[in-house]
């Protein structure tokens, strides 16, 4: 019996061993060695992953490998059910800015030039130790960051990076998206991980703009450019934020260098942009190329849901106590990003703190006035019921009915959902709206949409369809 209740081990087992016979050992232990087996039915077997994104590559990259030995191992009827590990993101931070201590690197040799004039051919250079500062902040690391649709792709590459760094199919990472959604903070809390993770390692961040102006002083003084090399050549883990920025013709040829020799030579690669590489037009093809190895990953505005989490857990860290409403209020009029909404929140906690008084919703909006300066779509209830009933087709009584069948049902919580989130409507508005449900059936539908994005791409495929449909008709 205890056998029986065991198979779907023994089978995932002998998978493992087939794919650690065919992989390279990295490829093996970052993709398949994690994954969990859950239950065997028949020749039906359930494993266990880390997130929707680790599913997705492994169904990209190693889809014929998996099929063709599970049908060896269980027959040709055999198929995979994947299900996710579900992580909740925690509110509480961690790790504050104010105890918080800025990693150091090992003092390192760094071969220099005579500046005595060129070197002949029995003149060595001579060395200089230096201690090169990571510039990370300790304050964008892992344990302040909220994970959402928007930016779970990026962090599970971070986490998956900073356990093995260089030795991972991410190199380079390359993160891209608009101003203020995440770019910098997961890019150095890669940096952070991996200094907590391998103290001996060099980690170096630096903006785009001011690798540029370290190569200028160095092809204008005496001998400095091969310093200047030398320099970057011994970072184990180079960072460096708004790569569009490199628009030098100079830095970008001493760039190309520097990259060619570190990922040679094993040495990890993060960069973020504002743009995606095929909008970098100012790049050479030799350089666009290598920016395309490795992973991209596009960061995007958050969901409701991401922005409610990250100001409560922002407050929280600032130590102050806003009403869930006039956070709300505030997640619900500020959807571009993180920086905006962080923006909007430390000016309501100011205004609290200076003239002691309680956050409210009408304090809130004219904060938000100052911040947003486009107006909002004005999204309604009514807009969001009749753009789901559009798509379902579905009548507003049945949407409205005690009708339990799946399609019906289905579509009543995507409209609860999507009213909590585009909207300012209570619990109790949206539960008298849709049929005079009560406060926890409305909670219960929004939970159970919100899980459900994490990890059946249907409903999030429904879910941003009809988005699109309320936003057309606004």
């Amino acid at each position: 019996m205890k056998m029986a209740e065991n198979k779907h081990i023994s089978v995932w087992n002998e998978c493992l061993r087939i794919f650690e016979n065919v992989l390279d050992g990295q490829e093996f232990s970052t993709w398949f060695r994690p994954i969990k087996p859950v239950k065997l039915e028949n020749a039906d077997l359930t494993v266990e992953v880390a997130s929707d994104f680790c599913r997705d590559y492994i169904e990209t990259h190693y889809l014929n490998l998996v099929s063709k030995t599970l049908h060896r191992v269980l027959g040709v009827d055999a198929r995979l059910f994947y299900q996710f590990r579900v992580v909740k993101s925690n509110s509480d931070m961690r790790v504050s800015a104010t105890s918080a201590v800025a990693p150091t690197n090992k003092t390192v040799n760094i071969p220099t030039a005579s500046h005595m004039g060129n070197p002949g051919a029995y003149i060595y250079p001579g060395t200089q130790p230096v201690r090169i500062n990571p510039q990370l902040n300790p304050v964008y690391n892992f344990s302040n960051l909220i994970i959402g649709a928007c930016n779970k792709m990026g962090i599970t590459a971070g986490i998956n990076i900073a356990d093995a760094p260089g030795m991972t199919p991410f190199n380079p990472l390359f993160l891209f998206g608009g101003p203020g959604l995440g770019k910098t903070h997961i890019a150095q809390a890669i940096g952070l991980e991996i200094k907590n993770k391998f103290p001996e390692k060099i980690v170096l961040y630096v903006s785009a703009n001011r690798f540029k102006t370290q190569y200028m002083k160095a092809v204008t003084a005496k001998n400095q450019l091969a310093d200047f090399l030398a320099f970057y050549q011994k970072i184990d883990v180079l960072i460096v934020d708004d790569i569009q920025e490199l628009n030098s013709p100079g830095a970008k040829n001493a760039f190309f260098h520097v990259f060619n020799h570190l990922h040679q030579n094993g040495k990890q690669l993060i960069f973020t942009s504002d743009r995606p590489q095929v909008q970098l037009e100012e790049f050479e093809n030799r350089l666009l190329s290598r920016l395309k190895w490795g992973l991209s990953v596009e960061l995007t505005a958050p969901d409701f849901k991401t922005r409610l989490e990250m100001l409560h857990a922002r407050a929280l860290r600032e130590g102050a106590s806003i009403a869930d409403e006039v956070l709300e209020y505030i997640a619900a009029h500020i959807s571009s990003n993180f920086r905006e909404l962080e923006g909007a929140l430390i000016s309501l906690i100011a205004n609290v703190t200076f003239n002691h008084q309680e956050a409210t919703i009408p304090m809130a909006r004219k904060i938000v006035e100052m911040i947003v300066d486009e107006p909002q779509l004005e999204l309604t209830m009514d807009k969001v019921e009749a753009a789901v009933c559009e798509y379902f087709e579905i009548s507003t009584e049945e949407l409205h009915s005690r009708s339990r069948k799946r399609k019906i049902a289905q579509a009543r919580q995507i409209a609860m959902y999507l009213s909590r989130s585009l909207t300012q409507a209570s619990l109790a508005s949206i539960g008298q709206q849709f049929g005079g449900r009560d406060h926890a059936t409305v909670l219960h539908s929004c939970n159970t949409i919100s899980d459900l994005l994490e990890s059946d791409r249907s409903i999030k495929q429904y879910v941003s369809e009809i988005q699109k449909l309320i936003i057309k008709a606004s």
